[in-house]
């Protein structure tokens, strides 16, 4: 294989919508540089805090980011500006920053978005939801005119990323599917820098799932895009996680967990604390993993987050937490896309 042209091809291929926690950024810290060239992560801010001093310590090996900073308000303080307070930090750590264009932007973080792309790649991303923003192409027109006029960026530097949010049965998944490609007809008529469909498929709840075996979920996002079999579109998601937030609830201690991706479905491990230390239970679900049909054939060199699975079968002691869950599940899910997506491609 020509390994330049392997790069040239598969360079932000994929674009994940990914929580800027630990284990998210745990996953892209530990990215092989393959999957790091093909990917384009797409954090979404909805308040959680430290993500500065997190990004310094958790250096993503994609290079590159998207910051999605449409569920925070305008800050009150008309000299202090979210996306330009993180685009500055960024810089001093040679992470480039590609801010991310809403609909519901206002005039003032249109300006912020087009003054924090200037500052980095002159790029930014146009994150379209159709069911919410523009039910039809007029209206898809309007929207794009006056993200563009506001941020002051052309068609040829932004990535359209056309949402369609939740994909919950197969019923939906094919409605989902024949929205898309109403609205790629749309996209195909203005000049994107690159055009990508994403939508989730992931439960937001996993607590009714049963203990102590494996259940599958189907990966209903992946089929919508397989299904569109279109070659210049690229692929994104949700990761391992739902696009539809959970509603804050009483704390209770998380069962230990991993969400693991094959072709056709998610694997969902979820193992009750009872029977013995919690130590010894995470053991046994990743020893139970390793044994099973969905282990890869390179085993622990897959990915970083399955050498972690692998290791934690073999030893006793350190049962993990849910950050360590999510780190291994996501560096696993966006290990296995990348790989599906070249395998596509040839």
């Amino acid at each position: 294989m020509d390994r330049h042209r392997y790069f040239g091809y598969m360079r932000a291929s994929y674009r994940p919508f990914l929580r800027p926690r630990r284990g998210e950024l745990t996953a892209l810290h530990h990215l092989d540089p393959v999957t790091a060239a093909a990917t384009l992560p797409i954090l979404e801010m909805h308040g959680e805090r430290n993500v500065a001093r997190l990004l310094t310590t958790l250096h993503p090996r994609t290079g590159a980011v998207g910051m999605d900073f449409g569920d925070l308000p305008d800050d009150p303080d008309p000299l202090r500006s979210p996306p330009l307070d993180l685009a500055e930090h960024l810089i001093d750590l040679d992470i480039a920053m590609i801010p991310v264009l809403r609909a519901h932007d206002t005039g003032r973080r249109l300006v912020e978005h087009g003054l924090a792309a200037r500052m980095h790649l002159r790029r930014g991303i146009l994150r379209l939801q159709p069911h919410v923003d523009a039910t039809n192409p007029v209206e898809a027109d309007a929207v794009t005119r006056r993200v563009m006029r506001g941020s002051d960026l052309d068609c040829e530097q932004l990535d359209l990323v056309i949402d369609l949010a939740e994909t919950a049965c197969r019923a939906h998944a094919d409605a989902v599917e024949e929205r898309a490609r109403r609205v790629l007809r749309w996209a195909r008529s203005r000049p994107w820098r690159s055009v990508s469909v994403a939508s989730g498929a992931m439960p937001p709840n996993l607590d009714g799932l049963p203990v102590d075996r494996a259940v599958p979920l189907g990966r209903l996002d992946a089929r919508v895009f397989q299904h569109l079999e279109e070659e210049d579109v690229d692929f994104a998601d949700y990761g391992v996680t739902s696009p539809v937030r959970r509603r804050d609830a009483p704390y209770h201690r998380q069962l230990p967990t991993l969400r693991y991706t094959a072709e056709h479905a998610w694997w969902i491990y979820r193992w009750a604390r009872r029977g013995g230390r919690s130590d010894d239970r995470c053991r046994d679900l990743c020893r139970t993993l390793t044994q099973s049909p969905q282990w890869p054939a390179e085993g622990a060199r897959f990915s970083w987050g399955d050498a972690q699975i692998a290791r934690r079968s073999r030893i006793a002691h350190g049962g993990g937490s849910a950050n360590g869950w999510i780190a291994w599940s996501t560096s696993h899910h966006l290990t296995h896309v990348v790989r599906m997506l070249h395998t596509t491609a040839t």
